[in-house]
């Protein structure tokens, strides 16, 4: 097995009756479009043996096996497969806050820009614990775990804390900057600046990236006919999102999960309307200029939140024609 491999990891965990898909990249790298796994695709299976997956098209799911086998409910929780933790509270904002922009500044400046050399692509994913890239070039792959930075390359791993950008830059042997100018950076790329991370607010953000991807892989299926997009979590507004529907019959809409921005203090799920035009303003739904969204308290609140999470997205794609 490869240094870091979550799907070689999952098959031992399942035993040798089972393939498997998981929600975090694995290797090895993709060296065509889109260059990056997708987690969840059934794909080809090994003659005589179930798929067991994040998601309802396989054989069966983590969550079902979990009941079957209770020994794998803690292993499957944080990884965000099955046997669903509740989000966690939200710390005091200004710590919130801190750790968010300290993610937000990696991200951005350094990490996108690791993946991009290679293959030009700048999309990132949630792994246990934090974020990062798909594999990518020789095996490679590069996370953000907590307060600090994990690159793999093949059978070989390298660790170092989170200091400042530059330290993480030279760590990463990248430079500081938006790779290809391909957006204006929200977050300041001084060189020196320490990044200061809390650890229960980055298990929150982690946390609400698993979460997310989670819900949107699934929300991927459902929508099927609908040409949807991987799942990514974008540097520019360090969103986990998707796209899906019919951009020419007017139902195309983003579907996503912002760790919160200057309007909205705390994380949120939302519904963007390619075409803002189709949204009928007369259903409270529609409660933003670009579409809806679903604030992290309320989400919460819900008896079950993964259901209040697909009854929030499916609203939107219904009301839109999907």
């Amino acid at each position: 097995m490869a240094a870091y491999d979550p799907r070689g990891d999952a098959l031992y965990r399942a035993g040798a009756e089972y393939d498997v898909r998981v929600l975090e990249p694995s290797p090895p790298a993709v060296l065509a479009e889109p260059f990056s796994d997708d987690p969840t695709a059934r794909g080809t299976t090994q003659p005589g043996r179930a798929l067991v997956s994040p998601v309802t098209d396989g054989d069966v799911t983590w969550d079902d096996l979990c009941r079957e086998r209770p020994e794998l409910a803690p292993w499957c929780a944080p990884r965000w497969l099955g046997a669903w933790p509740r989000l966690r509270p939200l710390p005091p904002p200004d710590v919130f806050a801190t750790t968010l922009d300290s993610w937000h500044t990696l991200a951005q400046h350094v990490i996108a820009g690791t993946r991009h050399r290679t293959n030009g692509k700048i999309g990132l994913r949630f792994v246990r614990g934090g974020f990062g890239t798909p594999f990518f070039g020789d095996d490679e792959e590069v996370r953000v775990v907590g307060g600090g930075i994990v690159r793999t390359i093949g059978d070989e791993q390298q660790r170092a804390p989170i200091t400042t950008l530059g330290n993480a830059a030279v760590f990463l042997h990248v430079g500081i900057g938006v790779p290809g100018e391909l957006f204006t950076p929200t977050t300041d790329g001084d060189a020196k600046r320490t990044l200061a991370i809390d650890s229960e607010a980055a298990n929150v953000l982690a946390d609400w990236y698993g979460f997310a991807t989670s819900v949107l892989a699934q929300l991927r299926v459902d929508l099927a006919n609908g040409a949807p997009s991987l799942v990514q979590l974008w540097p520019e507004h360090f969103d986990v999102a998707i796209d899906a529907g019919n951009d020419a019959a007017g139902s195309r809409a983003g579907f996503g999960a912002s760790p919160g921005d200057e309007a909205h203090p705390e994380p949120y799920l939302y519904v963007s309307a390619w075409k803002p035009d189709r949204v009928d303003r007369s259903d409270p739904y529609w409660n933003e200029s670009f579409g809806a969204s679903l604030p992290y308290e309320q989400l919460r609140d819900a008896p079950d939140q993964r259901q209040a999470a697909f009854t929030f997205f499916r609203h939107g794609a219904e009301a839109l024609g999907r």
